[in-house]
């Protein structure tokens, strides 16, 4: 979590550091399912969540900062830090929907 003498540099680079390490633990999930071993994939897609919450807070403590009027420098890198949180959020989103779907499809024959 950023702490208020955290430059808006420090917070982008923690966002994508957790949203990063999310998006390696979705893919690895993603192998690891193809593998069969369905109990790791949950506890690496339960692993993701938990880093992308991170990232999520990271962002959430920098809104409430604006919020309470203190003002952000938007840049490149923040941008990108939220695309980069936004993106993975999405990927494990669709992940997770996309399994859900052959579980209920498989359950079925």
């Amino acid at each position: 979590m950023p702490t208020n003498e955290q430059t808006i540099e420090q917070v982008a680079f923690m966002m994508i550091l957790h949203s990063g390490n999310a998006r390696s633990t979705i893919r690895e999930a993603i192998e690891v399912y193809k593998e069969g071993t369905f109990e790791e994939f949950d506890q690496l897609m339960t692993s993701a969540r938990s880093q992308l919450q991170e990232a999520h807070q990271v962002h959430f403590s920098q809104v409430q900062k604006e919020a309470n009027g203190e003002p952000t420098t938007l840049s490149l890198l923040l941008l990108h830090a939220e695309d980069h949180l936004m993106s993975t959020q999405t990927m494990l989103d669709l992940t997770s929907g996309l399994i859900e779907l052959m579980e209920h499809k498989f359950s079925k024959k």
